[in-house]
């Protein structure tokens, strides 16, 4: 299954030169990887992406991420996954960006 990391295009540049990244300063912060479902992501970022150009939605391999990925409540008390260990360029199947169409963001299908 896929899950979904959203990264600013300096962050998505950054993982693809280092082969690996601790993810965006919000990441950082709190200390792992935040990542979306499908049915999650488009929430995540109207909430923390509003408006912002230049992001770059990752579709994610789960299995990859085993066993350091945890699935938390977070917004809602939804499970959200969350990666306790570096994004890795071989965790990621594809990438696509994210651009603005009349003030929300643009998906490409899940």
């Amino acid at each position: 299954m896929a899950i979904y990391k959203i990264l600013r295009t300096p962050e998505w540049e950054a993982l693809q030169a280092a082969g690996h990244s601790l993810g965006a300063p919000v990441d950082l912060q709190d200390g792992y990887v935040h990542l979306s479902t499908a049915a999650q992501v488009e929430e995540t970022v109207a909430k923390h992406f509003a408006g912002e150009e230049g992001l770059v939605l990752l579709a994610v391999d789960e299995t990859r991420l085993v066993p350091e990925l945890r699935w938390e409540p977070s917004r809602g008390g939804q499970l959200f996954p969350h990666l306790y260990r570096e994004l890795r360029m071989a965790d990621v199947i594809w990438s696509a960006p994210l651009p603005l169409d009349g003030g929300r963001h643009r998906f490409p299908p899940l």
